[in-house]
């Protein structure tokens, strides 16, 4: 039996109102929301953007077709989906609709679909590493100036908040859940009775997911693998920079 859509809004609003009730006990972290607007804004957008890159290569003119071959924000964006990443922890972008049929034939509809899918989080990881080259690079060359000028100050915590939030939607939508990007880079490497199972029980999975993450038990999963990566590129930098 699936979860009714009502009572699945009732826990996302239920998750929101947590979230907004935090934030407004708290100053600080109602500043450090403000502070990852911005790198939201980068995430979803060029993680979208690369999703519709992708197919538009691979052949399918679905994205371009509907525009979602920019960057502008606009055209990525959930407000919904937002909203909920914000104060919930928990959110999405507009997702980019493609026609498999219309891809190419240089790999199979599956495999195709697998580099779609994967080239969202992909940006984001490299999008991760440029912010943090950036991040280091000030440290490195104006390192005295940020600790005695505010606006600096202000200007490298959106960098490493957008670099936070870059490498946490890449490893989020890594995990091979529907409806997940993962789920469809899993696919592509399993065997074709595998794959039919996965799509006849597609639904049941993403009410999994979503329970799973209402629990606590997703985020506990991969906080510590968000902690490693981000770290592994953090240090990246540093070792670059020689910090």
């Amino acid at each position: 039996m699936f979860i009714d859509k009502k009572i699945l809004y009732i826990i996302l609003a239920v998750m929101l109102l947590a979230g907004v009730t935090n934030l407004m006990n708290n100053t600080t972290d109602l500043v450090g929301l403000l502070l990852t607007v911005p790198g939201l804004l980068i995430a979803i957008t060029f993680h979208e953007f690369a999703h519709a890159f992708a197919a538009d290569k691979l052949g399918d003119d679905t994205p371009r077709l509907q525009k979602r071959l920019t960057l502008n924000p606009l055209a990525h964006l959930d407000p919904v989906g937002c909203i909920m990443l914000l104060f919930a922890g928990f959110g999405w972008g507009k997702p980019v609709e493609v026609n498999p049929r219309n891809y190419d034939r240089r790999f199979s509809m599956d495999k195709a679909d697998a580099i779609v899918s994967i080239a969202g989080p992909a940006m984001n990881f490299i999008l991760a590493i440029i912010l943090t080259l950036i991040y280091c690079a000030m440290y490195k060359f104006i390192g005295e100036q940020i600790l005695t000028n505010q606006t600096l100050q202000i200007i490298v915590k959106m960098i490493y908040y957008a670099i936070s939030i870059n490498v946490g939607l890449g490893v989020f939508n890594l995990i091979p859940l529907p409806p997940l990007d993962g789920s469809k880079v899993l696919k592509a490497f399993l065997p074709y009775n595998a794959q039919m199972w996965m799509e006849n029980y597609a639904k049941i999975f993403e009410m999994a997911f979503i329970v799973l993450w209402v629990m606590g038990i997703l985020s506990k999963i991969i906080t510590p693998v968000i902690g490693v990566v981000l770290n592994g590129i953090l240090n990246l930098g540093i070792t670059i920079f020689g910090l």
